[in-house]
Parts: structure tokens; sequence; C-alpha cells
């Protein structure tokens, strides 16, 4: 399958990064300074991610609000107009389809964002489960996406819109202008820092990217790549699909808990996932820190007392600690923070402690 360009692709390129395919798209996974670098420029200042991969799907008419409430496991009618929700969307079995974020445009109006490996599957399977009078669009190649991310975010882009940054709330956005084109701007993120994600029209890509490095200059602003994105958001224990959740794992079990609510109406994968909180599950995904110079990368095994207990789903160095972190599913007896693991790596076995996350705190 043909790996596809973004708007900004080129650009990337002449950054000197270097490209890779994640998703099915060609994707800057760190340029000239390094991943460690980049990592640092985002915890102490601000720097910009191009995720224009991820996908972008618009539902509105009638029985929108019921489709969203429907196939997604937290509770929409929550939201109020012009807030963000992390939610998830299950199989049957409870299984998990995606995670995404779910914005909410007006009553019946709805923008889900979902992940870029997975937008042709999500789609598909939304439309299985699509009732009448819902308006269905796939609106992903319409929009550059920009996460400009760090404490020097606001102060970046308040410089390009008249749109008053400050009164805008975590996990809530606005429809406004930057750099003279319309945008949703979102106070979200993927990195633990404050920071906004920004859509508009990708025809627009060269001159907001340009005018961005502008403003951002005098905080030293620079480009981030895939690379540092992930060690940012596993220093949060955000999870990653196709990681650390997929269709073999549930939200519970995946510490996702607090988006799957139970004692909503009828929602796909409710009955199995009431099941699997009665029984209590059997694994837990935990954070942990390797005592090792050596990383314990995904589907490195976990022991305890020599005996297998689960899997790595997600490892990498931390800059901000200067440790090696991890993510992975144990049984459950072994989930309790303090607890001491074994990881095996190579042909050596090193200590690993069960930690409570985030491993990152922010400082402002």
């Amino acid at each position: 399958m043909e790996v596809k360009r973004l708007a900004l692709t080129s650009l990337h390129e002449g950054l000197g990064a270097k490209m890779v395919n994640f998703g099915g798209f060609l994707m800057p996974v760190q340029y000239k300074n390094g991943i460690i670098h980049e990592h640092k420029v985002v915890r102490s200042s601000v720097g910009v991610f191009d995720v224009s991969h991820m996908g972008e799907v618009v539902v509105s008419g009638e029985n929108a609000f019921d489709f969203v409430q429907k196939i997604t496991v937290n509770d929409v009618s929550k939201l109020v107009n012009g807030q963000v929700q992390y939610s998830a969307m299950c199989y049957e079995n409870g299984g998990i389809v995606d995670d995404l974020l779910v914005y909410k445009m007006a009553e019946n109006k709805f923008f889900l964002v979902i992940n870029a490996g997975n937008r042709d599957k999500d789609i598909s399977w939304m439309k299985q489960h699509l009732p009448k009078n819902v308006d269905f669009q796939d609106v992903g190649d319409d929009y550059t996406l920009l996460a400009v991310q760090g404490r020097n975010a606001e102060k970046t882009i308040q410089k390009l819109t008249e749109t008053n940054l400050s009164k805008i709330n975590y996990y809530f956005f606005v429809e406004g202008k930057i750099a003279g084109m319309e945008s949703i701007i979102s106070r979200t993120g993927y990195t633990g820092e404050d920071g906004f994600e920004l859509y508009f029209q990708t025809k627009h890509s060269q001159e907001v990217w340009d005018k961005l490095f502008e403003a951002g200059k005098e905080f030293g602003i620079e480009p981030i790549g895939l690379g540092a994105r992930d060690s940012l958001r596993m220093e949060m224990k955000m999870a990653l699909y196709g990681n650390d959740i997929d269709q073999t794992t549930n939200p519970v079990e995946a510490g996702l808990g607090w988006i799957t609510k139970l004692d909503k109406s009828n929602f796909i994968g409710r009955e199995a996932l009431l099941k699997v909180k009665e029984e209590k599950p059997k694994r837990n995904l935990v954070a942990f820190v390797v005592d090792s110079k050596r990383v314990a990368r995904q589907h490195t095994k976990i022991f305890a007392n020599g005996v297998e207990i689960g899997e790595v789903t997600s490892g990498n160095y931390s800059p901000s600690l200067d440790k090696n972190i991890g993510i992975g599913f144990v049984k459950s007896e072994f989930s309790k923070v303090g607890t001491m693991l074994e990881v095996e790596i190579g042909a050596n076995f090193y200590k690993a402690e069960v930690v409570k996350p985030p491993f990152y705190k922010r400082d402002y």
C-alpha cells in the first residue's frame, strides 16, 4: 500500500527530518538534534508536532447524540458545547476498537478525532452502527493538525489570534482564527504539558506553520517528531493504541475505568465490561521504573519471583527522570504500587518497581 504524504511532508524533509511510515503516513520521527533534545524542548519551553495523520469525523443530525453515546464508553450527556472528552469505542466483547477524542460542537454535532492507523477500520466500524438521520462525514484529509505543546505554547499562539486563550480551560475548545485562518483551537495534548491542538484547512498549512515559528522564535520553538511524542506521552502513562491497548484489551484492565461509564444507557460492549468489573480484571496495566541502562521494549517478559506474570507494552528512556520506564500488563495481584518485579532483557534479569503514574509532573 502506498504511504500517504501530508500537506507539510516536504517541509519536514527540507528540515532534515528522519521520515518513517507511521499508520500508513510518511511522518517525521525526529529532526537533526534528536529525540532527547526535542523532548526537553517541549518540557522546558514549546515545540510543534505535525500530527495531521490523525483522522477526523463529523457526525450531525437528529440522532447524532444517540449515535455517539452508543458507540463510546464515556458519557456524552455530560458534555457542554465547546467541551472535549477522552473516550474509547469497544466491540461487543469489550475489546477496544480505538481511543478517541469527542468534541461537542453543538447539540447534535460532534467532531471525533481517531488514531491514524485505525482510520479506515474505525470509519467502517462506525458506519456499521450508523442509524438513520445521522450525517456522517470523513473529513480527515481536509485538516492539518498541529499540536503546540509546552509552558510557552499559550504565549506563542496568543500572538496569532484575537481569541483569549487564557479563557479556554483544559479539555475545552473554541472556533476562532489562527494567523487569520479559521481554526478549532483546543486546549488538549498528548505530552503532559500545557498546550493546544490546532485544526485548520490543509491549504493554509505552510502559512500557519511559518507564522507559528515566527511567533515562537523568542521561546526557542522547534519542530518535534514522533520519537519525542512517544517518550513524552509515556512519562504521563498515556496509552498508545497498538501498544498498550487494542482489540485484545478492555478499558477496565487498561486503567481506563475512569472514562468507562457503566451506569449510562446501553452502549456497545457494556455487558462485557460490566462482567469484567464484577469479576475483577485478571490483569492490570501498570507503570514501572527499570533498574537498568537498557530499555525494556515492547513484548519484554515481566517476572515475579522467577515466574512469568506479564509483558511490557511500551518501554522508553525518560529524559525527565533520567531513568528507563515502562508500561505493561501484569497479573492483578502484582499491580500494587511498590511491588518489585523483574524484566528479562537479553539474557539478564533487571529489577523493576511498580510506581504510581504519571512518571512526570509539570512544575507550573
